[in-house]
């Protein structure tokens, strides 16, 4: 017998999107210095690593919040801007 799938999460813009993809997203925009700015964490600022972020933000919450809500920001300025599509 198999689990029911999970529901959709059609209002939740990060639904479908995985941490690695934002934060890869995030650093061809900002940069890492930028990154750093906006995001103050170590991980960012002392020989960053896409693997070294990811390690860190997915054992600790607030971080990772404060990156997703970075990506939505981004997200938003690109959609005003008429820059890029919405989930790239």
């Amino acid at each position: 017998m198999s689990a029911p799938p999970p529901p959709a999460q059609p209002r939740n813009p990060l639904h479908g999107l995985t941490l690695e993809h934002i934060v890869t997203a995030l650093v061809a925009h900002y940069g890492w210095r930028r990154l750093a700015e906006c995001v103050p964490v170590r991980c960012f600022t002392t020989d960053p690593s896409i693997a070294s972020s990811l390690k860190f933000l997915r054992k600790t919450p607030w971080a990772r919040e404060k990156v997703e809500s970075l990506y939505l920001f981004m997200q938003r300025e690109l959609r005003r801007s008429g820059a890029g599509s919405p989930r790239e």
